[in-house]
Order: C-alpha cells, then structure tokens, then sequence
C-alpha cells in the first residue's frame, strides 16, 4: 500500500469512497444527509485536484485501487482579539472502502496527515466527526485525537 496524492486517475475511486461515507451519514442522520448523493462530483473533485490551493487529498493505493481517502483543507486563521492566529490543517473527510478495513489503511492515511502537517508547519490538525460515529471516534482517540469542542443542536 502506498499514500499519496490524488490524481485525476483517482476521480471513480474517490467517488466510491464518498458515497460510501454519505451513506454511513445519510442511515444515521436521514434529515440531514441525502442518501444516493455525493459531497462532490467528478467536475468538482477534478478542480479540487488541480486547481484548489487549500485543498490536498491523499489517497491510500494497492494495486492500483483506491482504498481510501483523506481530504484536507489547508486554513490560516488570523486570529482575533482573543485568539492566537493559527495554522490550521483541516480534515475535511477521511473514509476506508469498507473491503479494506482492518488493513491499517486510516492509520497510515492519518500518519502521512500528521507528517505532512509537521512538515508545512501546521499547528494543530483538526476535524469533526459525528456523533453516532463510534468507529471514527474511537479511531481518532487511538491516534491521540481529542475533542475540542461540542457542537449541539436542537431538531424543529
């Protein structure tokens, strides 16, 4: 298995992978998330690719197969008059094709994040994850994640 940065070749892969995630999302939140959709489309991923310079998506890769992904949305946070400015990498979405959990696949995906968040000079690397997402949470706990703030809501 090799990560790496996506590609254009990478377009139908990525594209399983999102709607498998917005499945797992549109089952547990069927108000919010609309089941059969995808975050982005294939137009939308290719100019994310090649031309979006705050976005950088690795790919995990095995004989030539995408087996998963890690969105990531680079953001420079000025600051305010009682914040620090911040350097921000941002994970946007990270999801393993289902055939290839249990293979170490999320675990190398969120190392080549860290490495490349201490390269760039990042200072923190931060996510949201919802809450019925016990799999996903208890994964980031693993990697020393930890919540930084709860987000609540009230359905009318």
């Amino acid at each position: 298995m090799i990560i790496r940065q996506a590609g254009k070749a990478d377009i139908d892969g990525l594209l399983a992978l999102l709607h498998e995630v917005l499945e797992l999302h549109a089952k547990e939140y069927p108000n919010i998330f609309i089941s059969g959709t995808t975050k982005y489309s294939s137009e939308e991923l290719r100019e994310l690719i090649e031309e979006d310079e705050k976005t950088l998506i690795f790919v995990a890769e095995e004989d030539g197969k995408v087996m998963g992904h890690a969105f990531l949305k680079l953001i420079d946070n000025p600051g305010t008059r009682n914040t620090y400015p911040s350097k921000v990498l941002y994970i946007d979405d990270i999801c393993v094709d289902e055939a290839a959990r249990g293979k170490h696949v999320a675990k190398s995906l969120f190392e080549e994040v860290r490495k490349y968040a201490e390269k760039e000079g990042f200072d923190r690397i931060e996510l949201n994850v919802w809450d019925k997402n016990t799999v996903a949470k208890a994964f980031y706990e693993s990697v020393s994640m930890k919540p930084l703030k709860t987000t609540m809501y009230l359905e009318l």
